[in-house]
């Protein structure tokens, strides 16, 4: 049975969270008095009378089993979004509830799909709350909130299992409070690092922290309408392609290279695998570019490199127009909007270890084919996975495709066209932001009409939270006792 007094507890205090995020981008406004400090005031008000009598109402024992900790962490990502939007709401740059909690759940989720044309008109406040969304969703709230506050720690690890990406959980320590904030201490170790760098190379510190937190996050929104084709600078496009890799890896690796073992990257076939795609990607696409647009050799790889790097990580920032491209190269990116980070990593998609195992799966079924009688194990690495782990990635990926195919039959009832329909469900389930068709890179979704965004903005939380976290909640199982 369902502890729904723990549950709705933990929910009111992650809305105590909430207001605690809210300090920052109020101070922004503050600082900036662009006119927005209104929107952040009347929104930790009304959080404060709400989650606090709330909170204090509901406090008790807080053990957790792994099916509160499904519901906890799904409700509390909706709720961040639904009271995150509305500052969005009142300030009244988003004039509509349905498009503030697009762009928040997009925020959250770290996936960059935006319904504004034009950002630059948003006051300081609002854009510094926009980005600093993705920094939050990155590494997790349910994470962060474990590390900084002691109330969550009961049950802790339910959480921690129902929020952190990828089919394995790589814990950094025996106590998962220790873990999150070693985590989330690496991430703002990174963080701080590419602010500066991004400072150094021509930024203002306002744009270098909002592009920082796209990055670190994977996440893609830019404080400028052309994203970062606004500085066409090679400077800046290489500091954010190398914290865009180290984003999509794995963070335990960081934590342990950061401990003076820097050649574990070597030693991860995960990492190797995924550093080979990139490559392999950028190769493809580069000469593909290079016959048939003839750019010049050195933008070529600049621009090919920055957008198959923001594509696999899944973090969306554009410094060219891909739809100008051939049909191959887009192609290429959209097969690896699919692939997506590492597991542990702040990327979307499907993560590459699972690529990977069901790479060496089929491999071992071909070589099975011819020795029928041999013990084939999958390995990555050293070690060997256990069949339990391929049977569930083989659901998790029956499930993924599934989900996309009846989201893109539902985006064409609505009148997208084909291309506009598979770019947009792809976008958004693999956390990515730009699509293809009338959700391309120099495009937005404000177009897409209210029930796609509730739908779409359905299919972010869903890719954020890999799938089965939200989708058990919707079995008749999960309700029964």
């Amino acid at each position: 049975m369902l502890n729904y007094r723990a549950i709705v507890n933990i929910l009111f205090a992650l809305l105590l969270f909430l207001v605690m995020a809210l300090l920052f981008p109020l101070g922004v406004a503050f600082l900036y008095d662009d006119g927005d400090i209104h929107a952040f005031l009347l929104t930790i008000i009304f959080l404060l009378i709400i989650a606090l009598p709330g909170f204090f109402l509901t406090r008790h024992s807080r053990e957790l089993k792994i099916k509160d900790g499904f519901l906890v962490v799904t409700l509390g990502w909706l709720l961040f979004s639904v009271f995150g939007a509305i500052p969005f709401y009142i300030d009244g740059h988003i004039p509509s509830y349905t498009d503030a909690f697009f762009e928040t759940m997009s925020g959250f989720t770290t996936t960059g799909a935006s319904i504004l044309s034009d950002i630059e008109a948003l006051p300081h406040g609002l854009l510094f709350w926009r980005s600093f969304t993705h920094w939050l969703g990155g590494m997790g709230i349910i994470l962060l909130s474990l590390a900084i506050l002691p109330l969550l720690g009961v049950g802790g690890m339910q959480l921690f299992k129902a929020e952190v990406p990828g089919p394995t959980m790589d814990k950094l320590s025996p106590r998962i409070k220790h873990t999150a904030e070693l985590l989330w201490g690496v991430y703002l170790i990174l963080t701080i690092a590419e602010i500066i760098l991004l400072r150094m190379a021509g930024m203002n510190w306002f744009d270098s922290a909002c592009h920082t937190f796209g990055t670190m996050a994977t996440g893609g929104f830019s404080t400028k309408n052309t994203s970062l084709a606004y500085y066409n600078s090679a400077a800046i496009d290489t500091i954010v392609i190398v914290f865009m890799i180290l984003a999509g890896t794995n963070f335990s690796l960081h934590y342990r290279a950061l401990r003076g073992k820097p050649l574990i990257y070597w030693k991860d076939p995960e990492a190797m695998f995924f550093i080979g795609i990139i490559l392999v990607a950028s190769v493809f696409i580069g000469y593909d570019v290079l016959a048939r647009l003839n750019y010049d050799p050195g933008k070529t790889v600049q621009y090919t490199v920055f957008q198959v790097v923001s594509i696999i990580t899944t973090t969306g920032y554009g410094t060219a127009d891909y739809e100008k491209w051939s049909s191959a190269s887009q192609l290429m990116l959209f097969l690896l909007m699919f692939l997506g980070g590492c597991a542990g990593s702040t990327g979307g998609g499907m993560k590459i270890i699972r690529s990977l195992i069901l790479v060496k799966f089929g491999h071992k079924e071909l070589k099975r084919l011819i020795h029928p009688q041999a013990v084939l194990p999958v390995r990555i690495g050293q070690a060997v996975i256990a069949r339990e782990i391929v049977t569930n990635i083989a659901g998790f990926i029956l499930l993924y495709i599934s989900l996309f195919a009846f989201g893109v039959l539902f985006m064409t009832t609505l009148g997208l066209d084909i291309e506009s329909a598979l770019g947009s469900v792809a976008a958004t389930m693999n956390n990515i932001g730009p699509g293809l068709g009338s959700v391309g890179p120099t495009d937005n979704y404000h177009h897409i009409a209210p029930a796609g965004k509730w739908f779409l903005s359905f299919l972010m939380l869903v890719g954020r939270l890999e799938v089965f976290t939200v989708l058990v909640l919707l079995t008749p199982g999960y309700w029964r006792k």
